[in-house]
């Protein structure tokens, strides 16, 4: 399937306080950002025009940039509205929605306290990835060689763009083995999340999911336990061995681009989509969607 470059398409970009053509949203080739990974990102989503969660994507935006030692020269109030202006000057009703910020080129060497933080934001036409039935079949997981670091080695609760080098890695090797993702360990062998979404697993009517303190406690991770309560649903966050997927009945991912989506196999363990999964991503469907007024 072609895909039109990202470099290539027509549109606007929000690029350091004003829209922009979208060929013109260009960054010099010795950014810092670029060369130390000195960049930190949010990944969101519109319905009807509508972003979801859009503050508490932005308060983590400023939060991950604080970890990684520079501030976002902008509010919450201020990006939500940016993000705004964003999604109507392009038009888009559903789509995905990308602010990042990054050290510029006034610095090169690891040490870079004063270059200028930079801030963008794009949109992307991007609906719903598959039909609930089409979700329903579940999605086929590898299991990644490498695991999500010891917190204390990485600043894991950031949406921080070097803490997805791996990420990278394990989807390429799990796509060219035939699946469409990997599910990770964590640096003690136990299980953490996938490249780019949370897990969860099934099992005598109980939601299970790994504690999220060496990967990021994702905000669909968050609105799918609300909803599962919501619902009676309990939910456990507790350690999870591998080996103990064997005994779990249902598995699905959350995450801005999985949405909810269920899982049939990872490795040598199969999992049969149901009630539970079901119902979550029927949920999620209704909760992401803007709520009309009365008249």
């Amino acid at each position: 399937m072609s895909v039109l470059p990202f470099d290539k398409r027509d549109g606007f970009i929000w690029f350091n306080g004003a829209l922009v053509a979208w060929a013109d949203a260009k960054l010099h080739v010795l950014s810092h950002g670029l060369h130390y990974a000195s960049a930190v990102f949010e990944g969101e989503r519109a319905y009807g025009g509508r972003i979801f969660k859009s503050s508490e994507h932005s308060e983590r935006f400023r939060a991950s940039a604080e970890t990684l030692d520079f501030t976002i020269p902008y509010s919450v109030a201020e990006l939500d509205a940016i993000k705004h202006q964003v999604v109507a000057k392009n038009n888009f009703e559903n789509c995905y929605v990308r602010p990042i910020a990054w050290r510029g080129s006034e610095m090169m060497a690891v040490a870079a306290q004063n270059s200028t933080i930079n801030v963008a934001v794009a949109a992307w036409d991007w609906p719903s990835m598959f039909d609930t039935e089409t979700k329903m079949k579940g999605i086929k997981l590898d299991i990644a060689e490498y695991r999500r670091p010891d917190p204390l080695t990485a600043p894991c609760r950031a949406k921080a763009a070097g803490l997805y080098m791996i990420c990278t890695i394990s989807k390429h090797r799990a796509e060219r083995r035939g699946y469409a993702d990997a599910m990770m360990l964590d640096w003690q062998g136990r299980v953490a999340e996938c490249t780019g979404a949370n897990i969860f697993f099934v099992s005598d009517g109980a939601l299970h999911t790994p504690i999220a303190d060496c990967f990021l406690d994702g905000i669909t991770r968050r609105t799918v336990i609300d909803l599962a309560r919501r619902r009676g649903v309990e939910v456990i966050e507790r350690r999870i061995m591998p080996e103990e997927l064997e005994g779990f009945e249902e598995c699905f991912l959350s995450g801005t681009g999985a949405e909810v989506t269920p899982v049939s196999e990872i490795g040598p363990y199969r999992f049969t989509p149901s009630a539970i999964s079901r119902a979550l991503i029927d949920d999620y469907s209704a909760e992401v969607q803007p709520k009309k007024k009365a008249a």
